[in-house]
């Protein structure tokens, strides 16, 4: 009988990392710290009507390989039926050999699905008909998907404006197996090149927390009044995608300047701009500091770069690309100047650019204080690196210039219910470099040191750091 291309052991290429994956970690629980669920699918316990709804609509990974096969865009986030795109996903799934999403794809069939044949046309109908029955069952609703994955905690990402109320409904519900809990993400408070929409964003914080709006002051009060709704609904996170921190200094005069012309309609000049986007930083990641929360930095994403397709499909449509900006002296004066006050929350930092992993790695260690285990994070391999590669480069870094064994681990960073294969790839991986070091004579074989390493990175460093009660 042939072996199916996923099978149990999959990517576990010693004897020692099939020991440790499937003794220590298989079947540990998982805490999705960053990610970008829709909270009312959660909270409603939605039921997708297809495969396509689940897999295709949002996944710009799968955008990106279909338009590079030459899929016409309106099999991708047009008009097309279901059957007719998920059709054209299977026609371009034998041409991603070598792509992650080649692995994804299959790994996600056989969880939750238990489909181990390959998807290509030939399989596409009996595999679309066939998971279509599973989305109808109580089973493989959200919150079902979630309890089938053994997710403990999900931290969905969510703006100041947003009203919470489906955290609000969840966090309701008694002993619930999935624990979901907002993130901070703050960024329209400095994304301020578009004066009208910055305004129409302010508007909304205005009538989420019931503040008149017309000076910093006031903006700063509104934040600081939402920031405590976040926390009493379990919030302990919070979150920035930024191209790179502002460099330099700020001063509160400057900061004033720039939203006072802002608030006026008018642009800031770009040195006023830049003081007010840190000063906006600066004064976030001190609310962190003071609620004991976690600041999550993620950096480098050179975003909607198409103008004609952003204006045809709007953002987050796969138009984004790694980026090549400055990090190691902005960044290392931003912690400083916390740190100099004592005042840096425990922080995890994301680069996008491979280039970055060593700078990245070593920067975490300049602001370790021994104060908590593994304080400064070096998060894990985000976007277009969270592949093979990607993965074990980060692991590498990590490894070479800091701690492995404190290491937070894996994250899905998806707006997909599936994506929790991610994980499951992530932990194997972790395996099978641990086994590889033990047969190359780099580490003792004592599978008792090695298999609590590879739990802790696994789940238990997360729930100690987050603090999460799972």
């Amino acid at each position: 009988m042939t072996t199916p291309f996923i099978h149990d052991d999959f990517l576990l290429e010693s004897e020692v990392a099939r020991d440790l994956y499937h003794r220590f970690v298989e079947e540990l629980p998982i805490i999705d710290y960053h990610c970008h669920l829709p909270v009312k699918q959660i909270a409603d316990d939605h039921r997708f009507r297809s495969l396509t709804e689940i897999w295709l609509d949002g996944d710009h990974y799968k955008w990106r390989a279909m338009r590079a096969n030459g899929v016409n865009e309106r099999l991708i986030t047009g008009d097309a039926s279901d059957r007719e795109k998920f059709e054209a996903w299977a026609r371009t799934v034998p041409a991603t050999i070598r792509n992650p999403l080649y692995h994804w794809t299959h790994m996600e069939l056989k969880r939750p699905f238990g489909i181990t044949e390959l998807l290509t046309p030939a399989t596409a109908q009996p595999t679309f008909d066939r998971c279509n029955e599973y989305l109808q069952t109580p089973e493989f609703s959200t919150q079902g998907l979630l309890r089938q994955f053994k997710v403990a905690v999900v931290c969905t990402t969510d703006d100041p404006t947003d009203s919470l109320e489906h955290h609000q409904k969840l966090a309701q519900r008694k002993n619930p197996e999935t624990r979901v809990v907002p993130t901070w993400r703050p960024d329209a408070a400095i994304a301020i090149d578009n004066i009208e929409t910055f305004n129409a964003w302010l508007a909304r914080l205005e009538a989420a927390s019931n503040t008149s709006i017309i000076k910093l002051a006031d903006l700063l009060d509104a934040l600081a009044k939402r920031f405590r709704d976040f926390h009493a609904l379990g919030c302990r996170a919070s979150d920035h995608g930024l191209e790179s921190i502002p460099s330099g200094d700020f001063t509160i005069a400057a900061a004033n300047n720039a939203f006072d012309k802002l608030r006026g309609g008018n642009h800031a000049d770009a040195d006023e701009a830049r003081q007010y986007k840190l000063m906006m930083l600066h004064g976030d990641a001190l609310m962190a500091h003071r609620a004991g929360w976690v600041q999550q930095y993620h950096l480098g994403a050179l975003r909607n770069t198409n103008t004609r397709m952003r204006r045809a499909l709007g953002a987050d449509s796969g138009l984004d690309s790694v980026g090549d900006f400055e990090m190691a002296r902005p960044l290392a004066r931003f912690l400083d100047r916390l740190d100099e006050s004592n005042q840096l929350a425990k922080t995890i930092l994301y680069n996008l650019n491979p280039r970055d992993n060593e700078l990245f790695a070593t920067m975490i260690g300049n602001f370790q204080d021994g104060s908590v285990a593994g304080k400064m994070q070096y998060g894990a391999a985000w976007w277009f690196l969270d592949q093979k590669d990607g993965m074990e480069a980060q692991l590498r870094a990590l490894s070479n210039m800091g701690l492995f064994s404190r290491f937070v681990g894996m994250v899905t960073d998806s707006r997909s219910f599936l994506s929790y294969s991610r994980h499951e790839y992530f932990r194997r991986l972790v395996c099978n470099l641990l086994g590889d070091d033990v047969k190359r004579g780099f580490l003792p074989d004592d599978r008792e040191l090695l298999g609590n390493v590879a739990r802790d990175v696994a789940f238990f460093n997360a729930r100690k750091y987050f603090g999460f009660d799972v």
